[in-house]
């Protein structure tokens, strides 16, 4: 028995994870599953029965996992997709029966902040500005760290969102490129009129980079053949090596993609987008490079739990 065990769940856009820890904190165990809830969800305002049903799914093996290392306490939350959604209600009841708790719909603030938690939790403290980049699949979350003060804004920004509404053809045409850098650079502009010191950044500075964007550009970096978190955590990527495989992904189709050393089942039709979103982040505010982290809301969550 794994007395005082914990359980997060993260219902995302595209993924729903679970990650089990003990009453220590460490990791028993962390699973991902692409699920994609968030399908069709910015054209049609609603989730689609398929996509609940594939995420109820998943939920129920996740309480399996959970029943064999008899965890005590459960927190699951869901975001974007179901925040947008009009039948999101369907999906929250559905998925406590499932599970045995309700999910709490975080809103953008309060999902950048646990994320933060969780990502700069094991980082050595630094005296500047700290930015953390949460690339989901509806939305993008900005959480700024400054002399101990945490704010973030939230963006509609995901990667599946832009795949959907920009990026239809496949390989994407040059005209959606550019229109998808017109949808983000506005977004970007929103974003710094809600959360004005991120105009000001201070010249000591570092982005951090979470989700699976990140982890998969990360992947496509080191040329992963499996995933692999001890050398996907703290991987630096450059800024110019951020550009080169946005450069490389706009170029191939899904399935091409799909066939790179390193490209992460079920994200090869979706990671242009968010290639491009964590590019243009770069650029705007002048990061050299970012820090991936493989710690996310998952840990901020269970740290919630201690």
């Amino acid at each position: 028995m794994k007395a005082g065990a914990r359980a997060a769940i993260d219902c995302g856009t595209n993924s729903t994870r679970l990650l089990v820890a003990d009453a220590r904190g460490g990791q028993l165990t962390r699973v991902m599953r692409i699920t994609r809830l968030g399908q069709g969800v910015d054209r049609e305002n609603r989730l689609a029965p398929e996509a609940i049903s594939r995420t109820v799914g998943v939920l129920r093996e996740f309480r399996r996992s959970m029943d064999g290392y008899e965890v005590e306490r459960v927190r699951m939350v869901a975001t974007s997709a179901v925040r947008d959604a009009v039948n999101g209600g369907t999906f929250s009841q559905a998925a406590e029966e499932a599970v045995g708790v309700a999910p709490e719909i975080l809103t953008g603030t309060e999902e950048g902040e646990l994320a933060y938690r969780g990502a700069s939790g094991d980082l050595p403290t630094f005296a500047g500005d700290t930015l953390v980049v949460d690339i989901g699949g509806g939305s993008t979350e900005l959480t700024l760290g400054r002399d101990g003060v945490v704010s973030s804004v939230s963006l509609q920004l995901g990667c599946v969102r832009l795949t959907e509404r920009c990026l239809t053809s496949d390989p994407p045409t040059g005209a959606e490129i550019s229109a998808t850098r017109t949808v983000i650079a506005a977004e970007l502009d929103r974003g710094e009129r809600e959360l004005g010191a991120l105009a000001a950044l201070r010249p000591a500075r570092r982005l951090i980079g979470l989700a699976g964007t990140i982890s998969t550009l990360a992947s496509l970096k080191l040329g992963l053949a499996e995933y692999d978190m001890e050398r996907l955590h703290h991987t630096a990527i450059g800024a110019d090596e951020v550009r080169r495989l946005c450069a490389q992904l706009a170029a191939l189709s899904a399935r091409e993609r799909s066939t790179l050393v390193g490209m992460v089942p079920g994200r090869a039709d979706v990671i242009f987008g968010g290639a491009l979103v964590l590019e243009m982040v770069q650029v705007r505010y002048g990061f050299d490079e970012v820090i991936s982290s493989e710690r996310d809301i998952l840990d901020g969550i269970v740290l919630s739990l201690a």
